[in-house]
This record gives C-alpha cells, sequence and structure tokens, in this order.
C-alpha cells in the first residue's frame, strides 16, 4: 500500500497543471506486480482536460491489461486535502475497476482513506443496466 500511494505521488509530480496548480496522481497495481500511473492533464479548454484517474485506467487498458488484472489504485490529491475523484472518473472507475479492489485515496503527507467503487459510486448506472 504504501509503494502504491508513493507511486502517486511520485506521479503527480508529471502533472500538467499550469490553470489549477492541483496535482493529481493515481497508480494501479496490478496482479503481475507492474504499477501503472496517470496524472492530471488540463487544457486551456477545461472541459477537455483528462483526470488522473482515467489517465491511469486508460493508460492500463491500452497496454493490455483487463479489469481483472487490478488489484489496488491509490489517488494522491494535494498536500493536506485528501482528495476524491470526481464524477466522470468515479463512474469510469465502476466499469472498469473490480468491485473488490481497495482504493486508496490520500495527501502528500500519505495519510489516506480506504474506499472501493460502490462506496464512490452508490446506486452506479453499469454494463449490466444496457440492454446489450
Amino acid at each position: 500500500m504504501k509503494k502504491l500511494i508513493d507511486s502517486a505521488i511520485k506521479a503527480s509530480q508529471n502533472a500538467y497543471a499550469p490553470y489549477s496548480k492541483y496535482r493529481v496522481g493515481a497508480a494501479i497495481l496490478m496482479k503481475d506486480g507492474n504499477i501503472i500511473t496517470g496524472v492530471n492533464v488540463e487544457n486551456a479548454s477545461y472541459g477537455l482536460t483528462n483526470c488522473a484517474e482515467r489517465s491511469a485506467l486508460f493508460s492500463a487498458i491500452s497496454q493490455g491489461y483487463k479489469k481483472e488484472d487490478i488489484e489496488a489504485m491509490s489517488i494522491i490529491a494535494g498536500e493536506e486535502v485528501i482528495g476524491a475523484p470526481c464524477g466522470a472518473c468515479r463512474q469510469v472507475m465502476y466499469e472498469l475497476v473490480p468491485k473488490e479492489a481497495k482504493l486508496y485515496l490520500s495527501n502528500l503527507k500519505g495519510e489516506y482513506e480506504v474506499s472501493s467503487t460502490e462506496k464512490l459510486l452508490p446506486g452506479a448506472f453499469g454494463p449490466e443496466d444496457l440492454d446489450v
């Protein structure tokens, strides 16, 4: 868990946040031991900004990993505040992170809370709700 949080902290240093100055890092521990990281990447057209959580998840998927390969995820945001994912990230995490995976929400001091996708997005809409 500490290694995963430290990986998210290290990743946050690579965030592109010239507007908000709010650097976020995410790290995903895969069952094979690899750690995939992501950062927030802002854009002058704010709606085109991508969050660290989605950056890390999309990177893992693009590298060939599947939902079942994820063991845990850490998200780091800010010095004092233990940040929480935005609504868009919660929705993506609900679909791409296993329900049993631990989510470590942390700050730069290493303080953290443990959560889950179901706790972050109760009553979520998912693939099971589609008639496909």
